[in-house]
Parts: C-alpha cells; structure tokens; sequence
C-alpha cells in the first residue's frame, strides 16, 4: 500500500510540474465520462442492477520545441453498483481509484510513458492470446479496462518497424490470462517488435515476471512462499488479402514442480470481411485454442473457443452489432447483441444476453456487468 502510494504521488508530482515550467506551449483539457446503467433478467433468480460510473480526465500537453513534447494524463474511476436480491436486500459496491495517471516524453518517432497506463498490442479481435497487461472485454460499450504501472518505451522506424520495450512494478493483481498475480517486490519486464511484412505485418512479443503462486486459487494451501519464473513467448501477424487474416499464438512456461500443467499455448487464427451489402455488412470469425501441458510441445487439456462478429451500421448514428461464442468442449452458446445510437455527446445502447451462467473467457472488470445468464442492459453514456 505504501508503494502504491509512493508511485502515485511521483507521478503527480511529474504532472504538476509540467504545468509549472514557464515559457512552454501548453495546452490543458479536462474530459471524461459519465455512464449510468440497468440490468434485468428473464430468470425466475433474477437480481436487478442499477449502476454509475464517473470518468473525468485530466490532459495536459506542453511543446517543448518543434520536435519534442511532454504530456501527462490523471484519470479516476469512481462507481457505484446496486444489486436487488431476492430476498428484498440491496448489495451494493462502490469504489473510487486512479484509472490512468501517467506522464510522456514524445517525439514524431518515439514515446517514453512512465506511471498508470495501458498496454495493449496483438493482431486478434476477440479472443486473444496476447491479452497479457489489459482485460478489454468486446462486449463492454465503453470498451474499459484496468491499467498497470509501468515504463514503457516505443520507437518507430521509417520503415515501418517499430519496437517496444517495458518494466513493470508493484502490479500485484492479476492481469489479462493471469491465474496467479506477480510478485509485488519483483519487477517485470519484456519487449516487441513489429515489422512489415507482405501486405501486412509480424510481430514478436517476450515478457518474464516472477508469479507468486501462493496467492489466487492456491491462496493458503502452501505452507511457505512460492515463486516462480515466468516466461512468456508471442507471435502475431496480420495481412490484408482481398479478406483480412490473421495469426496470434503465445507459449508461456511456469518453473515450478508444484504445478500440474507448467506450459501453456494459445493459438488464434481469424478472419474479417466487408461485405458490399446496404452500407457495408462487417463481419469476423475467430478461433481459440488453449491448451495445458506438462512439456512444451505435448498433448495435454484442450479449451477450444470459436467467436463470430457481424456489425450492420443502419445509419450514420445507428449500428447493431451480433456476437456468438461457442465452447467446443461443453457445447454451450453464448449470445450477445447490441443496438448502438451515438450523437456528439450521447452513447445509447440496448443490449441483449443469452448466455450460460459463467463465462470465463474475459475477466470482470470491476463494477461491471459480467452478462450471464439471460437478460438485458440499458447503457446511457455521456461524453463531456
């Protein structure tokens, strides 16, 4: 707690300070979101939700001269979620915490970030391996996700390439795929590089972390600590013929005997078209296969997932999105649509479920709806 504290206030400070140096160019916005929504259900068991959320934003800029800039981010997450049970109690949930607090050294050709932020990359849509540092949910309208602090440092060529590198440190809850979280006094760190290739692009990903396996579903079964190295291997590739296709795969490797399954795969491989029907019918088909074993390349247990997307846009500010997913191994469906009304301000969204009554494929983030079961969410939005 003392070092989440440490970290946020050292940021802070890199953001006041920015504002405080004279004789820069500089530019401040305050923006953000506010977001209010309902659930119901067609369940006998139904638990109605009403729920809030409030996302300012904090941005200031300052041109240092004509080819570097310094800027800086603040961002909370404050909501508020209340559950009407059945016995006519009301189970509530509320919490307000930093979302992005993070400050930037930037050129046209490079950026250095320290502080609060997200970290996304990969060539899948829905399902994806390379979902290692953010829960982005497919289904969630406002499309949130937590950050991690970190250093990261990006560079682009003219060529095209581009590489990444990043450490992290004090993460100590588990993000994306994670089962089990990092160690808190142990930093992590990794790299990418993306180059063209053909009509499209290749990338590499690495990371090592230490996991702490005493804590998520083995939490006090262990009598003393246990650490483990992590190591994590991606590749992802994207390439636009006449169809777009694409490959994202990771190999990830635990060293502890203590675990049943120390190596984990992860294949997607995916498709997307537009086709010329009324204003453009999008649609994109994904597969997933996970897969635990106990060497690198052998059998082991399955999980196979199979996503398809269509969007039809009705007009300019009206579009319907469909989403199923289909699990191979328990042979359930899940069902997801959405209708979509956006003005300059205002977001409104009428979504539908079917779904069975766990889902284990997008972590929840917190505060949100995780859609199971059967029901409805009516979402209002507003853009400030």
């Amino acid at each position: 707690m003392i070092l989440e504290s440490k970290k946020k206030i050292f940021v802070f400070i890199f953001f006041l300070s920015l504002s405080s140096i004279p004789g820069l160019s500089q530019t401040i916005d305050l923006e953000g979101l506010v977001s209010a929504w309902g659930v119901g259900s067609f369940q006998k068991s139904s638990e109605p939700q009403l729920g809030i959320r409030f996302i300012p934003e904090f941005f200031l800029e300052k041109s240092l001269s004509d080819k570097f800039a310094l800027d800086a981010t603040v961002s909370l997450n404050t909501y508020g979620v209340a559950t009407f049970q059945e016995n006519d109690d009301v189970r509530s949930e509320s919490d307000l915490k930093p979302y992005r607090l993070w400050a930037r050294f930037s050129s046209s050709q490079f950026e250095v970030r320290l502080g609060l932020q997200k970290i996304s990359f990969g060539s899948a849509s829905l399902l994806r391996p390379l979902m290692w540092f953010d829960r982005m949910d497919p289904r969630d309208p406002l499309q949130l996700t937590e950050g991690v602090y970190a250093l990261l440092f990006r560079y682009y060529f003219v060529s095209n390439t581009n590489i990444w590198l990043w450490g992290l440190y004090g993460n100590d809850e588990p993000k994306g795929w994670e089962t089990f979280p990092s160690d808190r006094k142990t930093p992590e760190f990794g790299g990418r590089i993306q180059m063209p290739l053909f009509t499209g692009e290749l990338a590499f990903s690495y990371h090592n972390r230490t996991a702490d396996i005493n804590r998520g579903p083995f939490e006090g079964f262990f009598p003393v600590d246990n650490l483990t190295q992590e190591n994590r291997f991606g590749l992802d590739g994207k390439w636009d013929i006449s169809i777009g296709v694409w490959i994202e795969a990771t190999l990830t490797h635990q060293e502890s005997e203590l675990l049943p399954y120390p190596w984990q795969r992860a294949l997607n491989t995916g498709l997307d078209y537009t086709f010329g029907i009324g204003n453009g019918l999008y649609a994109l088909g994904e597969h997933l296969l996970l897969t635990q074993a106990e060497e690198t390349w052998s059998s082991g247990e399955n999980t196979n997932f199979s996503c398809f997307l269509c969007r039809y846009p009705f007009s300019i500010m009206d579009d319907f999105t469909v989403i199923l997913y289909y699990d191979w191994e328990n042979e359930e469906i899940y069902r997801f649509m959405n209708w979509q009304r956006t003005y300059d301000k205002w977001m409104f969204n009428i979504i539908g479920f079917w779904n069975p009554d766990e889902f284990l494929l997008y972590p929840t983030q917190a505060g949100n709806n995780p859609f199971v079961g059967k029901g409805f969410q009516i979402m209002v939005t507003f853009n400030f």
